[in-house]
């Protein structure tokens, strides 16, 4: 017996699980607050420090909040008397220390508080058909694809319909939602950085031949078997189909020859009652073509043939045809 084709969400290109950087790492584009506090001789001139509730402080502390710094394309920021700072990839802890450190010198015993005011880099964006398209800021490092669709309010229209277009720096992938949200496998953490697109491509199959009615029929459920499908479509023309003829017309990636794919044919013979059990666990795949021959064209043979004269200018239908049969 031939092997019955993987379901369609084992044909998902993977995209790789790369462990999330600290949400709080400062990047190109984010807006700092800083605030320094001094004592006595101050460089920067202020209001006098407000102490918290209980808490002494010196009156000649003075506390002066800079303007907003952006952090620039290179990850630089510029502070008064302290000059360029190379703050990429730190945390806001991490520029406090250093910005103490450039000051020394020029204030006595400063303190340094830091504070993010927008968030660009911990970020990824989020569009298509989400209720809540744009900007979404990630809060931990551990939120995954279905946690972004989730914050951005949840998708719009049935799962099986949309496909998450994934662009992750050098990598991209699709993935069909409905797959996504039943394989926990695919469910991968985000990253910052990454972009979302929720596309509108519902997923449906070609009734060619002597069917009982020609149509492309759109898949049901996430997942339809071939008897699901022969149903669909209304099973062979009484008067010109033969049970015994019916061919899915698919192309596969290619194992010899990475990123191709070829054209393969599988024929089933519905007179034989093993076929049944056959059907139902046979997997349709996104545009497929489901092929109803006619009494006279029921061998696999010249079904190849034809489509092989047909595609020939494009590529080549070699004789690669996987029979299901009991």
């Amino acid at each position: 017996m031939a092997a019955i084709p993987s379901p369609p969400a084992a044909a998902v290109s993977r995209l790789s699980d790369r462990p999330s950087p600290p949400t709080d790492m400062v990047g190109p584009g984010d807006v700092l607050s800083v605030a320094i506090y001094e004592a006595g001789v101050t460089l920067f001139s202020g209001t006098p420090a407000i102490a918290g509730a209980g808490a002494a402080m010196d009156a000649g502390a003075r506390a002066q909040t800079l303007p907003e710094l952006r952090v620039d394309d290179y990850g630089d920021i510029t502070i008064p008397y302290a000059g360029k700072l190379r703050v990429l990839g730190k945390t806001p802890a991490e520029i406090q220390a250093q910005i103490r450190q450039a000051l020394r010198g020029y204030s006595q015993n400063p303190q340094v508080l830091v504070t993010r005011r927008e968030v660009i880099t911990n970020s990824v964006i989020v569009g298509g058909e989400v209720v809540k398209p744009g900007r979404l800021v990630l809060n931990t490092n551990q939120e995954s694809l279905s946690d972004v669709v989730a914050l951005a309010g949840g998708y719009r229209g049935k799962a099986s319909d949309l496909v998450v277009r994934i662009k992750r720096r050098d990598e991209t992938a699709d993935y069909r939602l409905s797959a996504l949200l039943e394989n926990p496998a695919l469910d991968v953490r985000a990253y910052p950085g990454d972009r979302y697109t929720l596309v509108y491509d519902p997923m449906s199959f070609s009734v060619l031949g002597a069917a009982g009615r020609m149509d492309q029929i759109p898949f049901v459920t996430s997942s339809m078997t071939l008897a699901q499908a022969v149903s669909a479509a209304g099973g062979p023309n009484p008067n010109l189909g033969d049970p015994a003829a019916i061919f899915v017309f698919r192309y596969v990636d290619d194992p010899d020859h990475v990123g191709q794919r070829k054209p393969v044919v599988y024929h089933i013979n519905m007179m034989n009652p093993g076929s049944f059990f056959l059907a139902q666990n046979f997997a349709m795949r996104d545009k497929d073509v489901l092929y109803f021959g006619n009494a006279r064209a029921n061998q696999p043979s010249k079904v190849v043939q034809l489509i092989s004269q047909l595609f020939s200018p494009v590529v080549a239908v070699t004789s690669a045809v996987s029979v299901v049969k009991n």
